[in-house]
């Protein structure tokens, strides 16, 4: 089966943080694009002539209930084509093409296991279409802890809509930890120092999904099965970078 592309027309661009955007695209026709929540496409940008070059995979940052309209946080980086052209080129009204969905990096189709979810920058968009999906079913059974780390307080992705979560489901545990600052209501150093604490239990049937540069994930997944005795069949990540 040949493989499809979509044409998707840029609608919105906002400025998450002083390096990162969302973009946000529409597919157009009365097809309806679906994604499972933590999967991502690869789009096809006009940034040079081979296709290593061209395409480029970013995870849809929403959940598949906004009909045709896919969210992507991107974050710029000073050596990178593509996160150079979606900052510096593109602009609303814009012609996005893209393949997919791909990525096994999901939720299980049943799941009721309690969630640790760990994240890094952009490593943030699957997890917040995950939550997304889980959160519009308006009923939240187990325990989810959320864990994101970033350098400063100004480059926290989605913290309103992350903090509005932790106030209205009590089984939502929301974590930031900044590793260039030291502020109250933060934890100052890596992701690594929340869950590191002695008194933190991470139940036998729980999921770890790990997502954000390999660095982070490598020394997670060690502390994770060494330290806190998890099993391997808990651990599940996605590498950016």
């Amino acid at each position: 089966m040949p493989t499809k592309w979509y044409e998707s027309e840029v609608v919105s661009i906002k400025k998450l943080s002083p390096d990162t955007k969302e973009f946000v695209v529409k597919i157009p026709g009365e097809e309806i694009f679906i994604f499972v929540p933590g999967q991502f496409v690869t789009m096809d940008l006009p940034v040079g002539e081979k296709r290593q070059q061209r395409w480029r995979s970013y995870s849809i940052a929403n959940a598949p209930d906004q009909k045709n309209h896919l969210e992507f946080c991107i974050v710029r980086f000073e050596d990178g084509l593509g996160s150079c052209y979606f900052h510096d080129v593109v602009k609303v009204g814009d012609i996005i093409r893209f393949k997919g969905p791909d990525g096994g990096f999901v939720l299980p189709e049943k799941n009721d296991s309690p969630l640790l979810l760990i994240s890094t920058g952009t490593g943030i968009a699957p997890f917040r279409s995950m939550l997304q999906g889980i959160f519009s079913k308006n009923e939240v059974l187990q325990p989810i802890h959320l864990i994101f780390g970033t350098r400063k307080e100004e480059d926290i992705l989605y913290r309103d809509e992350m903090e509005y979560y932790a106030k209205k489901y009590p089984n939502f545990l929301y974590s930031t930890a900044l590793s260039r600052e030291n502020k109250p209501g933060f934890v100052h150093g890596y992701v690594h120092e929340i869950y590191k604490k002695a008194d933190y239990i991470i139940p036998d049937d729980a999921l770890i999904y790990l997502c954000g540069w390999s660095k982070m994930i490598d020394q997670a997944v060690e502390y994770l099965l060494i330290h806190k005795k998890v099993r391997k069949d808990q651990i599940r990540y996605e590498l950016y970078g």
